[in-house]
């Protein structure tokens, strides 16, 4: 891809600072400021970002909300400055800077109940997260973790976690089609406003100079979805934001083969994924008969393609443990038996005989020098194997079955086989055998022709979002309402494209309305056995009907019966929960299967575990001062890897979890440093402002990544911020 001129620009500075001229580099940079190259807009337009939820004090900008029954105004939208608070009264000022002189009013009082904190995207804010839920199923694997808050001020705070950490990163912004489906300063966007272009432009361009810093700058992929109402400028956009990009392509979708009628225009048929490629990034090759795609011609997979390793594709070996809600021992008592295995060669060597409902198998003898394992779930509830001991014994005959990976830290063996359609593919000759295995199982690769590079042009029913998603979203949440869902497998195969390689992949979704990208990074896990992670943030927000009716009701933001009917607590929570477990929010088990690709049931859900956050507005004195630590302590679980336990409160000298410590007194560091190698903590977090005693940790604790407490917590939120207005 040519570069583009502001490209070019920074490459002349990049060679001036090799050379040494740094004052070269500031000219060329001053000279370049002068201009404006591709997309001209209006930069300079407040942001302003109401903080629900945080304690108002004294110094700090409100807005004074509508009386209740009344709906916002322009008296609601001006700036007051709090001069002091007492008895549950805020003294207001009119506040007033060189660059906001609106409010020309009288000093007044108001109610700390009507007044609501607000903040402009460039002034630094302190966040922490608050658990509301969580739902567990996946053992030791990794969380998927849904943020309910602005997604601005969760992208600063994911910076402390992720910085250049992130591998994916995909969004379904606003498309600002005029029709008021987003909300600018606390106020929907029309398609008569005059900025409408300018403001978008400005608030996507605002996140995704924060979304740049998680990023990982040498391989990791941006996907954002668009309509045609904006993409050309999303494209120019993105090339402004993200110079370096190794290639930006668009991608055209097929959603609603009929089309959809606008106007006087062409029936609108497909929407677009922009990819911007960033380092080594590029396309994977996806499994075009799995997934059923109609992509026309595509490049296919070639031994001489210096891309092939990185994209190939494992053969997928199924759980023996039967999952979903009706794995139950009750619910099929034959396949509950023992299945012993020699833990030195790691081998199956006898399959035990059924039990009886009314048989303990905790009570069950041992056989000398095998270990039996049962199909118990994580959780300790009892379950079933998938097949009987006759096919079991089968496959293990044939190869096709086998002891899979050991948990040290649960002392759980896993045990796989190969599925019937895997072993008619074998048969026909579309896997191909390579080998065996010491234990005697067979080796196993996907042949290369099944493989291919997606062309721009994905055309296929599995991208209806009407059959996909808003007809599909319905089985897991029932009649709850959310408009124009993604297709679970648009946005699947979107995903697959550029992580499918990528087993551990850290994926970020800052638009994630009803959580279709958290549901996609699920199923990927689930065909191959990965332990991908998301982080979907969501707001809260009703939509404008249901704010005008609960507005007559007297309710606010804030209150419980409007914040029940949010986004987050309505849609996005209960859908990945019934994704996971299987079961609507009502209890009743998920109706049909999944198509295209690992064909198997809904009810079945997913061995995965989530946990769900508030956003939460920290003082920074509050933090540094180290009593705020509750709030605090997700964000350092999450940089930790966001799987094991959570060190929730401060406790005396230090605390070591599975993933990470805590020093919280230097006086304890003996102690701390033989528990953190002893535990193989990857994350170390030190209390102290002293840099002499920091460096002191970092030198007994090699390897690990050693964060200083709260300097980098706090030092973090202030970088977002400048980096903000650059």
């Amino acid at each position: 891809m040519p570069q583009t001129t502001q490209a070019a620009v920074q490459s002349l500075v990049d060679r001036a600072i090799k050379l040494g001229d740094r004052q070269l580099a500031a000219d060329i940079r001053a000279f370049a400021q002068q201009r404006q190259f591709g997309l001209v807009f209006e930069h300079n337009r407040p942001e302003r970002m109401r903080l629900y939820g945080k304690k108002v004090g004294r110094g700090d900008v409100v807005q004074v909300l509508p009386e209740r029954g009344k709906k916002e105004d322009a008296e609601s939208q001006l700036l007051w400055l709090v001069k002091s608070v007492s008895g549950g009264v805020a003294e207001l000022e009119p506040y007033r800077t060189l660059a906001y002189d609106e409010n020309d009013g009288e000093p007044r009082e108001a109610a700390l109940e009507d007044v609501v904190a607000v903040a402009e995207y460039d002034q630094p804010i302190y966040a922490g997260l608050r658990e509301t839920g969580r739902v567990e199923r996946g053992g030791d694997k990794p969380y998927q973790v849904v943020i309910n808050g602005e997604n601005y001020h969760a992208l600063e705070t994911l910076a402390f976690a992720y910085a250049g950490k992130v591998d994916c990163i995909y969004i379904d912004p606003p498309y600002n089609t005029g029709a008021r489906d987003w909300k600018y300063n606390n106020d929907y966007v029309g398609g008569d406003d005059a900025y409408r272009h300018s403001k978008w432009l400005a608030f996507m361009e605002r996140r995704l100079k924060l979304a740049k810093q998680l990023l990982n700058p040498q391989d990791s992929v941006l996907i954002v979805t668009i309509d045609e109402k904006e993409y050309a400028r999303l494209e120019l956009l993105l090339e402004s934001v993200f110079p370096n990009a190794t290639g930006i392509q668009t991608v055209s979708i097929t959603i609603n083969k009929n089309g959809v009628a606008r106007g006087n225009q062409f029936k609108r048929a497909d929407e677009y994924a922009i990819f911007c490629f960033i380092g080594d990034a590029a396309p994977c090759q996806v499994d075009r008969k799995l997934y059923s795609v109609e992509f026309g011609e595509l490049e296919e997979k070639v031994a001489a393609d210096e891309s092939g390793s990185r994209s190939q594709r494992k053969v997928r070996w199924e759980w023996l443990l039967r999952g979903g809600p009706n794995a139950a021992r009750t619910a099929r008592p034959n396949l509950f038996y023992p299945i012993y295995i020699d833990e030195k060669t790691a081998t199956i060597r006898e399959l035990g005989e059924s039990l009886s409902l009314e048989q303990d198998w905790t009570k069950f003898p041992e056989k000398p020098g095998l270990r039996a394992i049962w199909p118990i779930r994580t959780d300790g509830r009892e379950a079933t194997w998938r097949i009987s001991q006759g096919a079991l014994q089968a496959k293990l005959d044939r190869g096709c079955a086998k002891v899979g990976e050991y948990n040290k830290k649960s002392d759980r063996y896993s045990l796989l086989y190969l599925g019937d359609s895997q072993e008619e593919r074998l048969k026909n000759g579309e896997i191909k055998l390579v080998g065996k295995a010491e234990d005697g199982s067979l080796l196993l690769e996907e042949q290369g022709e099944r493989s291919a590079i997606p062309t721009t042009v994905w055309s296929g029913t599995q991208f209806s979002a009407g059959e996909y998603g808003s007809r599909y979203i319905k089985r897991f949440i029932g009649e709850r309402h959310f408009t124009f869902p993604k297709s679970l497998y648009a946005t699947e195969l979107s995903l697959a494209s550029v992580i499918a390689d990528k087993p551990d992949a850290l994926v970020v979704d800052f638009f994630s309305g009803s959580g279709t990208t958290a549901h996609a990074v699920m199923r990927l896990n689930h065909q191959d056995g990965g332990r991908r992670r998301s982080i979907s943030i969501t707001n809260n927000e009703v939509s404008e009907d249901e704010a005008k009716k609960l507005t007559k009701r007297g309710l606010r933001q804030g209150d419980p019966e409007w914040e029940a009917l949010g986004i987050c607590q309505y849609v996005t929570k209960p859908r990945v929960t019934a994704a996971i477990t299987g079961k609507t929010p009502d209890g009743d088990p998920i109706k049909g299967d999944y198509k295209f690709t690992d064909e198997f049931p809904m009810a079945d859900g997913f061995e995965e575990n989530a946990v769900f956050y508030d956003l939460t507005y920290q003082d920074p004195d509050a933090v540094e001062l180290g009593v705020a630590f509750e709030e605090i302590a997700p964000l350092l679980w999450l940089r930790a890897g966001s799987h094991g336990l959570v060190i929730e409160r401060e406790a005396a000298g230090y605390e070591v979890a599975d993933a990470y410590g805590v020093l919280f007194d230097f006086a304890a560091i003996n102690g701390f440093a033989e528990a953190a190698k002893a535990a193989g903590v990857g994350c170390a977090y030190v209390v102290t402002d002293d840099t002499a005693r920091y460096a002191s940790v970092k030198a007994q604790l090699p390897g690990v990544d050693v964060v200083r407490l709260y300097e980098n917590y706090l030092q973090s939120f202030k970088i977002a911020a400048e980096d903000a207005v650059r």
